[in-house]
């Protein structure tokens, strides 16, 4: 969106001294920049699923009161709609809310990768995927920028456990790195073109993300393009000098003028050069700048019409896991009883920071209620330590025994998942296991509906419950969404963003979380969420991108076609089933070449509504570049060429059809040095030349003879040894250093 102010506003550093300079590089207070020469200030606050304006004193853990405002699904649930221009809408609404309520930069979104499934902040990242987190985390920035208001991407990067957050080094290799760590990030910021993206508290590789230039400067700008503001944490600085010269901008919470004087005294003393100053001044300048035009985008807040809109979301985040028998959709005229404390006491968002002070909460009770002719409720369990948990059971033992069906509501409380504190395990508490157990004894047409932030091990509900409903964390509301689908007023049509595993163990992350010694080891490399799961062929309770419906449909007819920038698949979906529905076709690549790959990787997907009887074509596009993986000997993106096969898939493990397709590679030029091995030389026509003869002359009959018997294959043992190596292995014969090099010089030239 391109803004112009009407207002006179500096638009150079020229126009403002040192100190005023140094100044623009922190805030005023906790959520605002300074005003320096007349510069607006720009109020900056949490988000992502809804604006937390606070009216009084301020906090960043979700304490002091907040003007209210919609709570739309956070993203734990809003990623499992599959659904880009669903999510764009999303943000659009957030935009009209922040600007209403006067914020100029919604902190959001989170596009971190859900790593392990024991992060305490996983409910405010969308997936286990880099390109599903990308793909939303785009459509977000995009819809909320369209009404004026600014994003701020986070947390820029690998932040993904918060044990030890603001001190603890995530040691990444640079593949994984790159291919799952950063790649979120990178689609966001060259696709949706973020005001300001958002630096961790933790460490990268040892170097404090806020520090970190290689992150923040050669990535972040130089090759990803990005123009705006970087914003840290709150709290994240340590070293404002530093973090300056490294490629941050604003450091905040502010109200310290201490790190303002520190930057101006380094440029006095020659410590860094002013120019980063002016650099920095010229980016809160932009910033200011397009703030103060946002101000001006013509917005509305219509609370009504904003619930509405959250409970179509939440319908389209509801995630139907199991339905033995059809059990689902439950028939208003039957008896129902509803079990569960949190069926009466919703849960619907997360802890922390970006707790929303919701404009209303709909009641799960209330809205079945309304559908349901005949409803009994009992709580079953209590979250208070010393209430009478078997007489809460029996209870509802009794009442679901009385009923046509049982409804019942399963869950965390917001104090066992929230920012600041990592899950210690993904279980259930037993008392709500043991309550379903009894309750399915009793009541076999049992329907267990899920209220939770991160995944839980579901192996003991699948093995009881004959029908399963996800509701994530669904906003204000769920409650409402969560009665629809009981009673076919929506048809569920969610998929699971992340997988859910047999038990913990099995967790690619497992035997590298949370780390030690302030170091975490990211020891799965690439292989993270499904990718772990499949390399290794373990079962799983619900795999990646899993989903039922009320419907049914078919794939037929997948076509693949090449283009130069990349691969487009086209399937066609029926609906064979009685009710419409949607379907969301996720396209997997797999490609067996000499590059270690996992089994299959998401690349694509696409959605379709269909009426009964209908059928569609589903196509989506595949960009070159997201075919590749990260050449570490070159350091860069390169595809690999051979076959590749498409598949056009329900989840990760349903694949319906496949399709191959050969694709051209890119040519890779690996600079050839001493440490190269023979092997590898004798693969350039340069080198290959030189040293032919000589490996020629330094093999004869008696020696092949004599190796043959050993059992020792000659040319494969002397094909690893570096080239470096082999005068000194041969007693001084063959190539001098001096020549070698010039041999390779000449090589890398060619």
């Amino acid at each position: 969106m391109t803004i112009e102010t009407p207002l006179d506003i500096p638009r150079t550093p020229q126009d403002l001294s040192l100190t005023q300079k140094a100044a623009l590089g922190s805030g005023q207070s906790f959520w605002i920049t300074k005003s320096v020469a007349g510069l607006p200030q720009v109020l900056l606050t949490d988000g992502p699923h809804g604006v937390r304006r606070q009216t009084g004193a301020a906090d960043h853990l979700g304490i002091a009161p907040a003007e209210p405002a919609t709570c739309f699904p956070p993203a734990v649930a809003l990623a499992q709609s599959w659904d880009t221009d669903l999510v764009e809408q999303v943000g659009a609404a957030l935009g009209a809310e922040a600007r209403a309520l006067g914020v100029d930069v919604l902190l959001g979104p989170g596009v971190n990768i859900k790593r392990d499934p024991r992060c305490g902040r996983n409910f405010e990242y969308f997936s286990e995927d880099p390109l599903l987190s990308g793909e939303l985390g785009a459509a977000w920035v995009r819809g909320l920028q369209s009404r004026g208001v600014g994003a701020s991407v986070k947390h820029f990067a690998a932040n993904n456990q918060e044990h030890e957050r603001m001190r603890v080094s995530a040691d990444i290799d640079e593949r994984q790195l790159r291919e799952i760590y950063l790649r979120a990030f990178q689609r966001v910021v060259t696709r949706a073109h973020p005001w300001t993206v958002m630096a961790a508290y933790n460490r990268l590789n040892g170097i404090p993300a806020t520090e970190h230039r290689w992150l923040l400067t050669e990535v972040l700008r130089e090759q990803w393009g990005f123009d705006g503001v970087v914003v840290s944490d709150w709290g994240a600085v340590g070293d404002r000098v530093a973090a300056l010269a490294a490629g941050l901008d604003l450091q905040m919470p502010g109200g310290d003028g201490e790190p303002d004087e520190q930057l101006a005294e380094a440029v006095l003393s020659g410590q860094i050069d002013e120019q980063l100053v002016d650099v920095m001044a010229a980016r809160v300048i932009d910033l200011a700048r397009k703030a103060e035009a946002g101000r001006f985008v013509p917005n509305e807040f219509d609370a009504d019409a904003h619930h509405a809109l959250a409970r179509e979301v939440a319908r389209r985040c509801i995630v139907l896991l199991k339905n033995d028998g059809d059990l689902l959709p439950l028939a208003p005229s039957g008896r129902v009883a509803v079990v569960g404390h949190f069926a009466a006491d919703a849960r619907y968002q997360g802890g922390g920071s970006s707790r929303i002070n919701p404009t209303r909460v709909d009641v799960p009770l209330d809205e079945i209620r309304r559908l349901a002719a005949d409803v009994t409720f009992a709580p079953g369990f209590s979250l208070t330590p010393d209430a009478d948990q078997v007489a809460l059971r029996e209870e509802a033992v009794r009442a679901a025994a009385n009923a046509d069906v049982a409804v019942l509501f399963l869950g965390l409380a917001v104090a066992q998942e929230a920012e600041g504190a990592d899950r210690p395990d993904i279980e259930l508490p037993a008392d709500q296991l043991d309550l379903l157990r009894a309750v399915a004894a009793a009541q076999p047409a049992t329907v267990v509906v899920l209220s939770h932030g991160g995944v839980l091990r579901l192996a003991p509900v699948a093995d009881v419950a004959p029908a399963i409903v996800d509701a994530a964390l669904l906003g204000q509301a769920g409650g409402g969404a969560v009665a629809d689908v009981l009673f076919g007023v929506a048809n569920p049509s969610g998929r699971l963003a992340e997988t859910v595993p047999v038990r913990l163990p099995d967790a690619p992350s497992y035997l590298n979380y949370p780390g030690e010694n302030l170091h975490v080891r990211y020891g799965e490399g690439i292989f993270v969420g499904y990718r772990g799961y499949d390399a290794r062929d373990l079962d799983v309770t619900f795999p990646f991108g899993h989903g039922l419906s009320y419907t049914t449909f078919d794939y037929t007819d997948l076509r693949v076609a090449a283009a130069p920038d990349g691969v487009t698949a086209t399937v066609t979906v029926t609906n064979t089933g009685p009710v419409a529905g949607r379907e969301i076709v996720q396209f997997y690549v797999s490609v067996n070449g000499k590059v270690l790959r996992p089994p299959r990787e998401l690349k694509a997907f696409g959605t379709i509504d269909l009426q009964p009887g209908e059928s569609g074509r589903v196509e989506a596009f595949i960009a070159r570049e997201d075919l590749a993986y990260w050449e570490t000997r070159t350091h860069t993106w390169t595809i690999e060429g051979g076959d590749y096969e498409i598949a056009a898939a329900a989840s990760s493990r349903d694949i319906r059809l496949t399709a191959r397709i050969t694709l051209a590679g890119d040519e890779v030029r690996v600079p050839l040095t001493a440490d190269s091995s023979i092997a590898e030389l004798m693969a350039n026509p340069v080198t290959a030349a030189a040293l032919g003869p000589m490996m020629r002359r330094g093999q004869g009959q008696q020696s092949d003879a004599a190796a043959e018997e050993l059992g020792i294959d000659t040319a494969a043992t002397i094909s690893g040894i570096p080239v470096g190596k082999l005068r000194s292995l041969s007693g001084g014969q063959g190539l001098t250093r001096t020549q070698l090099d010039a041999l390779l010089a000449r090589a890398n030239e060619a």
